[in-house]
This record gives C-alpha cells, structure tokens and sequence, in this order.
C-alpha cells in the first residue's frame, strides 16, 4: 500500500495548495492538490510534467479541486529502473489510492493527456466505480493499424533522440520540467504504446461512465509530405472507429498538432467545465 508524507507543505495565495509525496516501488511520486469544486486528476503523459501543464492546471482549479503530480522519472518524481506502460499505470493507482485514503467527497474525473489518456482508461477498465468520468487528451485512441510500421522507426528513433537532447539541458538544471529517460526509453515506450492501443478498444467496453475525448486534428503536424498525411488520417480513424463502437462518447475535435494540452488549455478547460461542471453551480 502507498504511503503519503504525514506532514504537507501549505501555500497560500489565490487559495491553498496541498504537496505531498507518494512512496511504492522505489519511487517518489510528487502530488499538488488545490482548487475548488469537484474532485479531478490530472495524469501527464510521456515526456510531460506537472509543471509543463501549469496553465491547463490552474483554468481547472477555478471549479474543480484539482491533483496532479509526475510519474515516474518526470519532473520531482525520482528516476526508476524499469520505465513501461505497466510501471507507469502502477503510479496512477499508487496515486489513487493515496486518495482514498484521504476521503474525497466525491469520486473524481479522470482525466489524462497523450500516454496518461491510456492510463486513465486502463486504470477506470479495471475500477469503473471509483472514478466520476473520463476526459481523454489525445491518446487512448484504438487505432486501426499501427501507427508506428517499419517504415516509420528510423523517423521515432531520430525523435527520441532529438528529445532526450533536448531535455539533457533541463536534467542539468534540475528543473520541474526535467525528464531522466534515455532515448531507448522513449523509443521503446513509443512502441508499446502502439501495441497497447491495439487492443485498447475492449477497455472501453468495461466503463459506465461519461467519456469525452479532447482530440488534435493534425498529431503529426500539418505538413502535407512525408508521413504526416498518413499519421493524421489514422488518428482521426481511431477515434471513428471508436465512435462507432461507443456513441455515447462525446468528441472534440481542436486545429491543433499533439502540443494542444499546452498551446490550447483554455480551449480544453472550457470543454472539461462544460462537460462535468456539476449542475446548479455556476461556472467562473
């Protein structure tokens, strides 16, 4: 079972945030909590912090009590041997479950950005009843083919590293924004993801609850050469193949490439409030 700090570090200004940390297989996992409203969980995605979704953060404490925090080997959480979809779904529930702990008044919604969209889904297939709904950012999508062929993996090899350079710069620094995974971690994550996402589409068959999907029309970039065109139209065929099996899942659809949860949050937080902003409060 997790455990949390005893102790946690209040500041005040426009309200009060709550820090904690979160201990389980070998890993610290740093938790902010703050705001007002009905309880929501706010899970990054691959090579995302907490820090990096600020702004989408602090437009959804206005009318919901929000928590976040970094997995594994991202931002203030401590690096780890072993970085997987499973390792990462383990910090989700460790997560969770320090929130049972500390009695929210409600069920929170769910919600979850690129990798953590696919998270969130794995996490509510498996525990329906303790979440109040699921928002899903531009992942958890049941692609009809993979999205990463043969063809493609010298170009995800070359973007891993690029990345993983990149981010040397904020590791030296010792930033919230830092990320300690190598670019074969990158790589390989990339990877399983697209086979986890292959057979994703039997998760959603297993929640009851309201599932929006907060979706970017242009993943790939919108460049009309190369592989763009392809990755594009298999992302927006996911999500149809998607609708037709679920109709009752409500999608947006944003001009955006895969940065959307930070080039477009007030677009994503206006959705998130009208879709769970609980009837007879009036929204800020």
């Amino acid at each position: 079972m997790p455990t949390g700090d005893d102790g946690e570090r209040i500041e005040r200004g426009d309200g009060t945030m709550r820090h904690f940390t979160v201990h389980h297989d070998g890993v610290t996992i740093p938790v902010s909590r703050g705001g007002r409203g009905r309880p929501l969980v706010l899970c990054p995605g691959l090579n995302s912090t907490q820090a990096d979704l600020h702004e989408l953060t602090e437009l959804l404490r206005r009318d919901h009590d929000v928590v976040t925090f970094d997995l594994r080997g991202h931002g203030l959480a401590s690096a780890a041997d072993r970085y997987s979809f499973e390792a990462f779904l383990s910090d989700l529930v460790a997560v969770l479950a320090e929130l049972g702990r500390l009695d929210l008044p409600e069920a929170p919604v769910l919600v979850g950005y690129s990798l953590g969209a696919d998270l969130a889904v794995h996490y509510a297939s498996e525990c329906p009843d303790t979440v109040a709904g699921l928002v899903l950012i531009d992942g958890a999508n049941p692609l009809p083919e993979p999205f990463i062929t043969d063809a493609d993996l010298a170009e995800f090899r070359a973007m891993a590293e690029g990345l993983a350079t990149r981010q040397e710069t904020e590791r030296a620094r010792g930033t919230a924004r830092q990320v300690s995974l190598t670019a074969q971690d990158i790589h390989d994550l990339n990877l399983e993801i697209d086979v986890v996402r292959s057979g994703i589409l039997d998760r959603y068959g297993k929640i009851d609850r309201p599932i929006s999907m907060i979706m970017s029309t242009s993943i790939a970039g919108d460049s009309g050469e190369g592989r763009a065109p392809r990755h594009n139209q298999l992302w927006r065929a996911g999500i149809e193949r998607l609708v037709r099996e679920r109709p009752h899942i409500s999608t947006s659809w944003l001009d955006a490439d895969h940065r959307l949860a930070f080039t477009h949050a007030p677009d994503i937080a206006e959705i998130i409030r009208s879709a769970h902003h609980p009837a007879g409060r009036p929204t800020s």
